[in-house]
């Protein structure tokens, strides 16, 4: 819920458009067209055309959907990413048409359900870990060019404190300085930033950084797809384990779940060493928190912006 604010990129369409861009551009009839829940930057639709599924999503940006396509190169049997079979302009905007995946979202599995998930899902990230990207370059966020500004991984963590005018979110700052809470959390988190990220390794890995918000589909104990690239970034593939630690108290069911203890497992498991661990969990926590509060202040979700300074102050400083 946008508190008020509808961030910009985002093309709505109706759902008889749809249907009739659809039918126009398969030349007949397309069935059981049915709307997904929107996110902030698209509007996806699934269908079926000659008794297969498919998935249409539409969008004023294109790079996002530029990114699924790269992405979709890297799947394999750990790491289902549904293949893209074309990106062009509908609406003033964009379309991409996907190969429909299916099952239900990570989110809604029980504790039960998500214990038995960790396996495909640790499966899913070494998957990821192991995707080659000594062609390409940079940390940090990626393009649809497959490459990222910063020359260092400690470099993009820092970044995050800048509003860049380039960034989709730009003028984040400003509402936070506006926001009830004010710019005072974010700035004591930051501090925690800078202390921290010196434990961080220079490794560069393909990292997802948004493996919740409705962007994994499960069934049963495996997982069937990891959808939405457009987040993704290059550099320390603790980073997405670090999403469930910062992300846990959202979702009541996995309280009884800790994700850094059972991470710790697999690695020792698959003979990984991986040094600093709980210090990089950390730090990756601290600026997934300072980013969600920059992209809620861009909202203007207050309320979900206080939520996120006090979570980020919190897992700052180990517990006793």
């Amino acid at each position: 819920m946008f508190d008020g604010f509808a961030p910009p990129g985002f093309t709505s369409v109706s759902d008889a458009q749809v249907e009739t861009f659809l039918r126009a551009r398969f030349g007949g009839p397309v069935r059981g067209i049915e709307r997904f829940g929107a996110g902030d930057w698209s509007q996806a639709y699934g269908f079926e055309r000659d008794g297969e599924g498919y998935v249409a999503r539409f969008s004023a940006l294109e790079e996002d959907f530029a990114k699924d396509r790269i992405a979709a190169r890297y799947r394999s049997p750990g790491l289902p990413i549904p293949p893209l079979i074309e990106i062009g302009e509908a609406f003033g905007g964009f379309y991409a048409l996907s190969e429909r995946a299916y099952g239900r979202y990570l989110e809604e599995t029980s504790a039960a359900r998500m214990r038995a998930l960790l396996p495909s899902l640790f499966g899913a990230l070494d998957a990821a870990r192991h995707v080659d990207l000594s062609a390409l370059s940079g940390y940090g966020l990626w393009d649809a060019g497959s490459t990222a500004a910063h020359a260092t991984w400690q470099e993009a963590l820092l970044d995050v404190a800048n509003d860049r005018p380039t960034a989709r979110i730009h003028g984040w700052k400003e509402r936070l300085a506006a926001a009830p809470i004010g710019p005072g959390p974010f700035e004591e988190g930051y501090g925690h930033l800078q202390a921290l990220v010196a434990a961080c390794p220079e490794d560069r890995h393909l990292i997802h950084s948004d493996l919740l918000h409705a962007n994994v589909l499960v069934e049963g104990a495996r997982i069937t797809a990891v959808l939405d690239w457009g987040s993704s970034l290059y550099g320390d593939f603790l980073y997405d384990i670090a999403w469930f630690c910062f992300f846990a108290p959202w979702f009541p069911a996995w309280q009884e779940i800790n994700f850094a203890r059972e991470a710790a497992r697999h690695y020792e498991a698959i003979g990984l060493a991986v040094p600093n661990f709980e210090q990089r969990l950390r730090c990756y926590q601290v600026h997934i928190g300072l980013d969600a509060q920059a992209y809620n202040a861009f909202r203007g979700s207050w309320a979900e912006l206080a939520l996120c300074a006090r979570r980020t102050l919190a897992v700052a400083t180990p517990r006793p």
